[in-house]
């Protein structure tokens, strides 16, 4: 096909077209997308596993990723090789450990406070709700913003990143041709950001009580290069945007999809209720595993060639995209039996197999905030079933809609709740819900 037509394919009918094209040339296919150039399409878990264990200097993921103009040059997702695993290092230590506890709480909070607003007996959409509580959760987790800090980001970072994940793809738009123009105004509002964040700079280094913290930014003034050197305002400022703009949409729509997928399965619903009654979670962590499988929010993960690369039976040349494809390695019957139902009790008990399910794409650069994501969805999920009530819907399921950075349902997860007199769970975690702001 033409590559114009490729392109529009992969804008408008990108998981059908995939799945048409594995069907007629197998496990590995050639694309041209606009932008990007030639592109190789993998399908195959072993041939994925060969991807992600490849040498970080064969294959680059930052040095051509068009998120690096949005999230700036130190970002995480703009950056290779040595680089690369030196700032992961230092942005490991806040995901890991008794941190993340500290975390729960956080998000818990968020989630109370948002869901008190939720109207009864009739019909929203949850994917802006889920938005706001993610939105929070990272501001105060991750950025410690309290006060004036808090209300600016909650202004400025919505469309900063949805102007920034629309741009991203579109480099002909990326020239400031005056503030009212697309990237006139990213620039206005990635400036607005960097005075914020200098602010909370500022504070955190006036702060005495700095090594008490547990947000992120409080741990990355403290961190250190291994040459003994802090991290500059840049660095922290882009890897601050970053881990807000990898985990705020992602984590709020598959939020927004799992409703879609329990109030359409509504035996599956009813045991999860009985679960949370019951002060368990294998069966919610199974169910969360299941809906990022069936709907993965980010179709795949790409790596560009930087010298000839070995694949199965083909010999890859310098210069081509290859893309992991999630959405067709969750959706492979060799994979899964029945693909296409949905079946928490796939993973009850069982860890994914790590190259069939790839949510938060494998190797090296496997999502840092992966655990952090987790958590949140099963804190998040846990409290909605704990205080409300999801109205099962004969309605069909929703449609994807691709939203320029993730798939998400098309009707934003729409569903009807009604609110528990007495919250789910143990007698002695019976506490109350908050009430709305």
């Amino acid at each position: 096909m033409p590559t114009p037509v490729q392109g529009l394919l992969g804008l408008f009918w990108q998981n059908q077209a995939l799945r048409w094209m594995q069907r007629r040339y197998g496990d590995v296919i050639t694309v041209r997308i606009p932008v990007i150039g030639t592109g190789v399409v993998v399908a195959d878990p072993d041939l994925a596993k060969h991807v992600f264990q490849a040498p970080p200097h064969v294959l680059h993921a930052g040095s051509q990723s068009p998120l690096g103009a949005v999230l700036g040059r130190h970002s995480l997702l703009a950056i290779d090789e040595d680089r690369h695993l030196s700032q992961r290092r230092l942005l490991l230590p806040p995901f890991h450990g008794r941190r993340m506890q500290g975390y729960e709480a956080i998000i818990e909070q968020e989630a109370q406070r948002e869901i008190a607003t939720w109207p009864e007996h009739e019909e929203l959409a949850v994917l802006p709700a889920t938005m706001r509580i993610t939105l929070n959760a990272i501001l105060r987790a991750v950025f410690g913003a309290q006060g004036a800090e808090l209300d600016a980001l909650r202004r400025i970072l919505p469309r900063q990143v949805e102007l920034g994940s629309r741009l991203a793809t579109l480099p002909q738009l990326q020239r400031d041709l005056g503030p009212r123009s697309p990237w006139g105004r990213f620039l206005a509002l990635r400036a607005a950001f960097d005075r914020v964040v200098d602010e909370l700079l500022a504070q955190a280094r006036r702060d005495p009580r700095l090594d008490e913290r547990s947000d992120v930014l409080a741990l990355l003034v403290q961190a250190r290069h291994e040459d003994g050197s802090p991290m500059t305002r840049d660095e922290v400022a882009d890897q601050l945007l970053t881990l807000l703009a990898a985990g705020h949409e992602t984590t709020a729509t598959t939020l927004a999809w799992a409703v879609e997928r329990l109030t359409r399965h509504p035996e599956v619903l009813r045991r999860l209720e009985d679960e949370v009654e019951a002060g368990g979670k294998a069966l919610r962590e199974a169910t969360i595993r299941e809906v990022q499988r069936v709907r993965p929010v980010i179709g795949g993960t790409g790596r560009f060639t930087r010298e000839p690369f070995a694949l199965g039976e083909w010999v890859i040349p310098a210069g081509v995209m290859l893309m992991t494809s999630a959405v067709l390695l969750h959706e492979d019957p060799r994979n899964y039996p029945d693909p296409l139902r949905f079946d928490p009790d796939r993973f009850v008990g069982r860890a994914p197999e790590t190259y069939r399910w790839i949510p938060f794409g494998g190797g090296i650069r496997r999502c840092i905030g992966a655990a952090f994501a987790q958590m949140e969805l099963d804190v998040v999920l846990r409290t909605v079933l704990r205080h409300l009530e999801l109205q099962p819907t004969t309605a069909r399921p929703e449609r994807w809609r691709f939203r320029g950075v993730a798939f998400a349902p098309h009707r934003g997860g729409r569903v009807v709740v009604r609110r528990r007199t007495v919250p789910l769970g143990p007698a002695e975690d019976r506490r109350p819900a908050l009430v709305a702001a």
